[in-house]
């Protein structure tokens, strides 16, 4: 049956519209990268899972590494660790992400396992790629388990363990929320040696009971003073109260596994205001990704607001 939408006797131009282009708002960043900083994150990741980096331009993940630099020396921090996303399918574009980021401030670099072809990825493959990566720049890299996002590709204890022996492969970010990884791996190095973090806030206190070194969460982009205190707790000896605020944070965070549009909604309602951010669409997905719906949004909301006061009663970091 032939169709009857209208002919298309020209090329389609280029969009040009603010709405459909989405371009990085990088004052809100500014703003939001020194929200945090005040709330007592230990460092700021960028180009990751959260950040979209798979929606980013190579120029824009530099001027973003460059903001967050920025807006860290402005808070009287030069030297707050920053780790940038390094990931790219082929070893060349992984090396180059690496220096760019090197060049723009960037502390670290992570870096997930190659996963196109991921009949390919065999553990040979995976070691070459890191060393090769490792080997080709100064920029200290973090190895980033995630097989959700990779295609199924989950490296195990053994192989993050040679990869720890390079000099410049210093940790790991355990996305795949495999504890028995965590446990191995300190028991092998110390932190200093190979840095062992959780993927997630909502296994924090159970990764540094096993000996890890904290994590990296998408909850800490909504309540920053929440998970910095979980943290505090658990440093000072005080089990009890750490566990209570492990669960309350774990409630929370359960809205940050439904993806990027739950979690950024919440970081829009919980922590634009105090970012000085009152726009909600500067924290939308880009597209073709979209935004919570009505339903999800209310869901979140419910889901998260039980920290909302402790949030604002913790003191600011800086």
């Amino acid at each position: 049956m032939t169709s009857k939408i209208a002919s298309k006797s020209s090329p389609i131009p280029p969009a040009s519209t603010p709405t459909a282009r989405q371009e990085v708002d990088y004052d809100a960043s500014y703003k939001f990268f020194s929200y945090l900083i005040r709330g007592g994150v230990d460092g700021l990741v960028l180009a990751g899972t959260t950040a979209e980096a798979v929606l980013l331009s190579s120029e824009e993940r530099k001027e973003l590494v460059r903001v967050a630099r920025q807006a860290a020396v402005d808070l009287g921090r030069p030297k707050f660790p920053i780790v940038a996303g390094i990931s790219g399918q082929s070893t060349i574009e992984s090396i180059r992400l690496a220096e760019d980021a090197l060049a723009a401030g960037a502390s670290f670099g992570l870096l997930l396992p190659p996963s196109y072809w991921a009949k390919a990825v065999t553990k040979d493959v995976i070691l070459g790629f890191y060393r090769d990566v490792a080997d080709s720049t100064s920029l200290p890299i973090v190895i980033y388990s995630f097989p959700a996002m990779c295609n199924g590709i989950d490296m195990n204890s053994d192989t993050m363990s040679e990869l720890a022996q390079h000099p410049n492969i210093v940790g790991v970010k355990l996305t795949c929320g495999n504890a028995g990884k965590v446990t191995r791996l300190t028991e092998e190095y110390s932190h200093d040696q190979f840095a062992v973090y959780a993927g997630s806030s909502d296994w924090l206190v159970p990764c540094l009971a096993g000996g890890g070194g904290g994590c990296v969460t998408g909850i800490a982009n909504v309540f920053p003073k929440c998970v910095a205190q979980l943290y505090k707790l658990w440093k000072e000896g005080k089990g009890q109260e750490a566990r209570k605020l492990q669960g309350l944070v774990a409630q929370a965070e359960k809205a940050c596994k439904e993806g990027i549009a739950p979690t950024k909604f919440g970081a829009a309602h919980f922590a634009g205001p105090g970012a000085g951010i009152t726009d909600a669409k500067a924290f939308w997905p880009r597209k073709p990704y979209v935004p919570c719906g009505e339903e999800k949004s209310s869901w979140v909301i419910m889901v998260m607001q039980h920290l909302e006061k402790l949030e604002q009663s913790l003191p600011e970091a800086v």
